[in-house]
């Protein structure tokens, strides 16, 4: 069985892999993503969640998942607390910094840096602050899966793909209507995350073989996803994907 990548919307993810564990990124489901296929209920098999910050569209319903499934959550401080102020067991916490890895469950994960904001008010009241991640899965020997986060682009991303050679790429690299942001309290939102032509470049930086572009509602509807498509279609380097919600990219070993 090959590694298989169920894009949910946003810049969720469902991850199978190749002996049949599941890993969930960013399980944003329900609230703020209208177009996700699966609901927390639906979901059958999590063995391992990452969480890269704190904003609404990718924590999402990071404590149902984490609750239910009671398995391992990698993540920083901010959310760790977040988290466990939502009912989360704290032997479930995984907690990492820029660089740190982990293995639970056999499942290897490195954190890496991610140049945006982790910042959110917790249930307790208090503002909670942090760095805000991308993460390496190591879904097999062959297959190395790199998450952005909502990163901006940086000139380290180069060194990480030196370092760390990813094979697959997934791009937050799409903003959203104007519609989407102002219904969530995001009034002139111009996004901060990657631009279409960034992630193009940040997946030739990177040098990954699969180059999954995401962080949209419908990739139709999107100038970032044709732009980000028209970039590396004209290069000898990754392939292009701009998937819908609830496709499913399949990685072959």
């Amino acid at each position: 069985m090959n590694t298989q990548i169920q894009f949910l919307g946003l810049g969720a993810f469902r991850i199978t892999l190749s002996d049949g564990r599941v890993v969930m990124i960013d399980p944003c489901l329900e609230r703020l993503n209208p177009v996700s296929p699966v609901r927390v209920m639906d979901l059958e098999r999590v063995d391992l969640l990452l969480v890269t910050h704190l904003a609404g569209d990718h924590l999402g319903e990071a404590a149902d998942v984490a609750k239910r499934f009671r398995c391992p959550v990698v993540c920083g401080p901010e959310v760790k607390y977040f988290l466990a102020c939502q009912g989360v067991d704290p032997k479930q916490f995984r907690m990492l910094t820029w660089n740190a890895q982990t293995n639970p469950n056999g499942i290897r994960v490195r954190a890496v840096p991610s140049f945006h904001a982790s910042v959110g008010l917790a249930p307790d009241g208090k503002w909670l602050s942090g760095a805000p991640m991308g993460f390496i899965l190591y879904a097999s020997d062959r297959c190395r899966i790199y998450h952005s986060g909502d990163t901006a682009l940086f000139s380290d991303l180069k060194l990480i793909g030196e370092l760390y050679q990813p094979t697959v790429g997934l791009f937050c690299a799409a903003m959203q209507t104007r519609e989407y942001y102002e219904q969530n309290g995001m009034m002139d939102f111009y996004g901060n995350e990657m631009s279409g032509e960034e992630g193009a470049l940040a997946a030739q930086w990177l040098k990954v073989e699969h180059a999954i572009c995401c962080h949209y509602l419908d990739p139709a509807d999107s100038a970032d996803v044709r732009k980000f498509f028209a970039i590396l279609e004209s290069l000898e380097g990754p392939k292009p994907y701009a998937p819908k919600p609830g496709e499913t990219i399949v990685i072959p070993e």
